[in-house]
């Protein structure tokens, strides 16, 4: 099943909304995989897919610290339900099964209930620290964690 992103999913902070933007391109590409019976291209999207979502945390969970998010520690453990969730669906995979269907509906709802309640609540923390924090410090950071967490 393929997802839409539309502005509702967005919550306010141009970098994660574009990192879940990627991971709903990445949903979509397993759901054409699947179609198309591509083996081999479905190995590479879903390695990509695991890969990528993990980096996508440790940036959250860095951005959270930083602005000294209160509710971070139950936050992380969403995230490590998740890529437990993911791991265990990608050995699955690994093992000849037929996963895909399973996984891409598994990760729309879990990604757009995570974006709507559990992104939602740390967001207005971290836009009002993006607010008091220079330009030029707010790329350095960026800079800094994406090529901390995404090479």
């Amino acid at each position: 099943m393929k997802m839409q992103w539309t502005d509702e999913y967005e919550i306010g902070i141009g970098v994660i909304d574009g990192q879940h933007q990627r991971i709903v391109e990445y949903i979509n590409r397993i759901d054409d995989f699947e179609q198309s019976g591509d083996q081999e291209a479905m190995n590479d999207v879903l390695a990509s897919l695991v890969d990528y979502t993990l980096s996508h945390f440790a940036f959250e969970e860095a951005l959270m610290e930083d602005v000294g998010y209160q509710e971070l520690a139950e936050h992380k453990l969403t995230h490590d339900s998740f890529r437990r969730q993911i791991e265990r669906l990608k050995a699955r995979h690994d093992q000849g099964e037929k996963v895909a269907v399973e996984l891409s509906e598994m990760l729309l709802t879990w990604l757009l209930k995570h974006i709507m309640t559990d992104d939602q609540s740390y967001a207005p923390q971290v836009r009002k620290q993006l607010l008091t924090t220079p330009m030029q410090e707010q790329k350095n950071w960026v800079r800094r964690a994406t090529e901390r967490f995404f090479s």
